[in-house]
């Protein structure tokens, strides 16, 4: 570990001189403090401190981040830069509407352009994440249903191939889950749904493609079956990535989805956020969304709270505005051929990795993916070797890991996805290291028990990581 920036400290020492004639900042005595023990350092000082601090955790910038599910895809700089734009960033959300018309656009153009990409009539950006995106459209469900008349439609059908955020986005709305079991192709199984459907049933949600990165080729039969029932369906629409500008979820018979931002769309992800989860519905759902809808009138852009049958907000003011920007920015970047490009370089880069390690490690469901795949790690346990150990040893190599342990229909799962825009060679040189590893795991397998061995922080106790975590530097500290 590097030494902590008070260990570089000196008395005396600083990286700012304030000018003799500045004048003096008067502040309420309750906000001066002495004493609080900042460090003296210089400004290069500082400046290598916040480097070094950047190196000490993997990301896309640094190499391949095969985080499957999550979607770490690389954020272009220029996405940014729009972002930082002044007349964007310096704005508040409690100005009048005639003072942010291009911040107003921005919102009716990205909304326009997901509905397009969607296939449904309206959206909505209010949603930080996806799982609020989820509970959004639950919640528009629940009142399209109540003002129907149809207060019995309680049930929530949810594949054991979906998202593990929706049963608990379901409950949230006050509905009730309900697992339907996958086949043995590890897709829907339309035959046991019908099973399941009833006049209580109030929406499936499914994801496609699904966790363990398949397509499922009868959803049109899915949602058929459901709304001859006199259901909704819901698609959650997090593994976008694979889908956009190839099919559109409207026209494979949902009623509304929600797309991650985050994922899909380039944006920064990770840290808890920033997210964003915009919701997109056919049209007898938007009279419910929420509150405030940017409107266009006579070449004006404003905020209308009018409908009497709103929902209320789901988010303070309208979302995560510099999201909008950098999505904005990447979708009209690419237009509408370079989406399709690169959800197809997307799905590309997937399946030549799953050829890639096909004799490393099994693949329960195939070979044939869409953007990511879930092989398992299980032959290693002989070794006694996990998962997680496998994981814990890529970092090593200087990989991050894929997602291991989901989904659960898969033993020692492993969830890979490469994005679109890693090169071939990046992708062999993943391959080789788990071939590797996998070598390692039968010759020395303590190796990767013991592993990782070369970051800067070795294995922790998770548990106890993620409820008592040390989030304080002592002054005192030296390393």
């Amino acid at each position: 570990m590097p030494e902590t920036i008070y260990a570089r400290s000196r008395p005396g020492r600083c990286g700012l001189r304030v000018a003799p004639d500045a004048p003096p900042v008067d502040l309420p005595a309750e906000y001066l403090r002495d004493g609080i023990g900042l460090p003296e350092v210089s400004e290069p000082q500082v400046v290598r401190h916040y480097v070094e601090l950047s190196t000490l955790n993997h990301h896309v910038d640094r190499d391949l981040y095969p985080l499957g599910s999550c979607t770490m895809k690389y954020n272009p700089r220029v996405n940014d830069e729009v972002a930082a734009l002044e007349g964007f960033a310096g704005l508040h959300p409690e100005q009048d509407d005639d003072d942010v018309q291009g911040a107003l656009e921005v919102m009716h153009e990205l909304e326009s352009r997901l509905a397009v990409i969607a296939g449904l009539d309206a959206v909505t950006l209010q949603p930080a994440a996806g799982a609020q995106g989820e509970l959004l459209g639950l919640m528009l469900a629940r009142a399209w249903f109540d003002a129907r008349g149809e207060t019995g439609r309680r049930r929530v059908l949810i594949p054991d191939t979906a998202h593990g955020t929706n049963p608990a986005s379901a409950v949230i709305a006050g509905l009730e889950p309900e697992t339907i079991a996958s086949g043995p192709d590890g897709r829907v199984d339309v035959e046991a749904l019908r099973e399941r459907l009833g006049d209580d049933v109030a929406v499936i949600m499914v994801t496609v493609p699904n966790t363990l990165g398949l397509f499922e080729d009868r959803i049109a039969e899915v949602t058929e079956a459901v709304h001859a029932a006199g259901g909704l369906c819901y698609m959650d629409g997090a593994n976008m990535n694979a889908l956009m500008g190839q099919v559109r979820p409207g026209d494979l018979g949902f009623d509304m989805m929600h797309f991650n931002l985050h994922k899909t769309f380039s944006t920064p992800h990770g840290g808890g956020g920033p997210g964003s989860g915009p919701v997109a519905v056919r049209d007898f759902l938007e009279p419910f969304l929420p509150a405030p809808r940017v409107v266009r009138d006579d070449g004006r852009y404003r905020l209308d709270r009018s409908g009497d049958r709103r929902i209320g907000p789901v988010h303070g003011y309208f979302g995560n505005f510099g999201i909008y920007l950098r999505a904005l920015a990447y979708v009209d970047r690419l237009g509408a051929a370079g989406i399709r490009r690169a959800s197809a370089a997307a799905c590309l880069a997937a399946n030549y990795l799953a050829h890639r390690l096909s004799d490393t490690f099994p693949i329960p469901y195939g070979q044939r993916c869409m953007h990511e795949f879930v092989a398992t790690a299980a032959p290693l346990r002989e070794h006694g070797v996990r998962a997680l150990d496998v994981a814990k040893r890529l970092l090593d190599f200087g990989f991050y890991a894929p997602t291991i342990y989901f989904p659960l229909t898969v033993s020692e799962a492993m969830m890979i996805e490469p994005t679109e825009t890693e090169t071939r060679e990046t992708l062999d040189r993943f391959a080789d290291a788990l071939a590797r590893i996998v070598a390692e795991a039968r010759e020395h397998p303590e190796r990767l028990r013991e592993a990782p061995t070369r970051t800067p922080v070795r294995r922790v106790d998770e548990a106890t990581a993620n409820r008592r975590p040390v989030i304080t530097v002592s002054p005192d500290a030296g390393a």
